[in-house]
């Protein structure tokens, strides 16, 4: 994996974040009733966690001399570019965003609300993160990368620092994948005795296939989360970072158990989240992660920019 400073990223986002908080509880599964910590990142600005890679990123390029009036941009099927409009706010340059044409409206509502440059080009991430990168080169904006870049790896890490400090080890950590930015910054807090999970939905699973392939492989997608788990390839920071590692798996959902996790938290909890972010509930829900001999089982709920009527 290439090397990321979670410390330096921490210490650098700190005082401009929220420091989300943690709840020990009780969800329904297919097993019965179970003790469970639920990493609230919802409640991050922005909705998700993604302001944590945007805004380290940009700090740190401000810090180099490397960030210019053209300020920062960014491809995403939504909340990255959430997270990079979040970033730019805080540090005061303008954010330019290019996301699908099929990008949820609460998301590009949100952007709009928030002052982003909005392009809408193609039906996916690849086509949007294509054209991201053309404008980036004509503008001298800081081409930001919604899971593939180091700082927004490290970023994103923070999150483990977050759960360690918060909940006694050792720990089961649960998140969703789309690129795998999220959990490849998570590998890097990972101690002796931890583990981590990934979950996919069965039609959006770049890192499940690419475990399968030995690399990663271009997939199709068709599943209810794929406005936010819309990778058609792992990044390879993720894929550095798991490849052989045993202290990470991989499992898979179907969308229906995705839809049962999701409405499942809303029932017991009155919590809203994205369909991407019950994925890695529906882990849990469905009986494909179960609790460990001492372990604590760690679900992080990492977006909430949606609506009931979704």
């Amino acid at each position: 994996m290439v090397p990321v400073d979670i410390d330096l990223a921490r210490a650098a986002i700190t005082p401009h974040l929220r420091r989300t908080p943690t709840l020990r509880t009780v969800i329904d599964t297919v097993d019965g009733p179970l003790e469970v910590v639920l990493k609230l990142e919802y409640t991050q600005l922005g909705g998700c966690f993604k302001p944590r890679g945007s805004l380290w990123a940009t700090l740190h390029a401000r810090d180099q001399g490397v960030l210019t009036d053209a300020g920062v941009l960014v491809a995403s099927g939504g909340n990255a570019a959430i997270g990079a409009t979040v970033a730019a706010r805080i540090v005061g340059v303008p954010v330019t965003v290019v996301i699908p044409e099929t990008a949820p409206p609460v998301k590009i509502d949100a952007l709009r609300a928030a002052g982003a440059r909005i392009h809408l080009i193609g039906q996916r991430y690849q086509e949007a993160a294509d054209a991201a990168e053309e404008l980036a080169e004509q503008t001298g904006a800081l081409a930001l990368h919604a899971y593939d870049l180091p700082d927004v790896v490290a970023g994103a890490g923070t999150i483990g620092l977050e759960i360690i400090d918060d909940v006694p080890g050792p720990l089961t950590t649960v998140v969703c994948v789309g690129g795998g930015g999220l959990l490849a910054g998570l590998t890097a807090t990972l101690r002796p005795g931890d583990r981590l999970v990934g979950v996919e939905p069965l039609g959006a699973s770049s890192l499940h296939q690419a475990l399968a392939a030995g690399t990663p492989v271009p997939v199709e997608l068709e599943s209810v989360a794929a406005d936010s788990l819309g990778a058609t390839r792992v990044g390879d920071l993720c894929w550095d970072a798991v490849a052989g590692n045993p202290a990470v798996d991989s499992v898979l959902v179907t969308d229906d158990q995705i839809i049962a996790a999701r409405r499942m938290l809303w029932d017991s909890h009155r919590i809203l989240v994205e369909h991407g972010t019950a994925t890695a509930v529906a882990g849990v829900v469905s009986g494909r992660i179960r609790p460990q001999p001492d372990s604590t089982l760690c679900i992080v709920l990492c977006g909430a920019n949606t609506t009931l009527a979704v």
